[in-house]
């Protein structure tokens, strides 16, 4: 073989081992995310979000709203929307709080019933995510790993769930509830396993708010 013929064949070798070896080295989005809910125990970071439906046959957004959010597995978050409006929705692993400011309105539900097959159970639930969800891959999008979970339960709002990871931690999810509309959702400045005090997710009732138990 002619030397100038190998030196073709090596340099085409290694020119789609370049191509091949980070596709191997970027693990799919479900293994990304099976791994942050074993090894993240708890987190915080931002969100911004938007809701998307059809009206009279056209696409319309709503207005993005933005806030933060922080959690410790099993069953504890804190969900902040600061802008637009500011609301609450806060869970201490055995109950939910939903505390809108405008009305000075609490809403307590048992977080077993309200968490179960919805998103929050995907992000700050327990591990054991198959057991009420059916994961699929889907690939790579915008420049993240996409997996879906679809809820097994016929009773959940959400007929599909999508995750978008990257270097480990979800970045991105769309929620499509049973009635077409769907929420976008980007995550940042996601921190793992932050020092978290142990009353941080203990909710207490302002003061002269009405409360309403679900």
């Amino acid at each position: 073989m002619k030397k100038s013929n190998l030196f073709k064949k090596i340099a085409t070798i290694a020119a789609i081992g370049a191509l091949v070896l980070p596709m191997l080295a970027q693990a799919s989005g479900m293994e990304q995310f099976k791994s942050f809910v074993a090894n993240t125990k708890s987190a915080k970071g931002e969100f911004s979000q938007q809701i998307v439906k059809m009206v009279d046959g056209q696409t319309k957004m709503s207005k993005t709203s933005t806030g933060t959010f922080q959690f410790a597995r099993p069953g504890k978050f804190i969900w902040s929307y600061l802008k637009p409006y500011e609301q609450l929705l806060q869970a201490d692993g055995d109950k939910l709080f939903i505390y809108d400011k405008d009305l000075n309105q609490v809403t307590i539900k048992k977080l077993g019933d309200a968490l179960g097959s919805s998103p929050a159970a995907i992000l700050f639930g327990s591990s054991d995510l198959e057991k009420n969800f059916t994961l699929k891959e889907v690939g790579p999008k915008q420049g993240l790993e996409w997996f879906e979970a679809i809820p097994k339960s016929k009773d959940s709002n959400f007929d599909h769930i999508g995750i978008g990871m990257k270097d480990g931690a979800p970045m991105a999810l769309e929620l499509r509830d049973s009635f077409g509309q769907i929420s976008l959702i980007t995550l940042k400045n996601v921190e793992k396993n932050p020092v978290l005090k142990a009353d941080q997710f203990k909710f207490v009732v302002p003061a002269g708010a009405d409360v309403f138990q679900q």
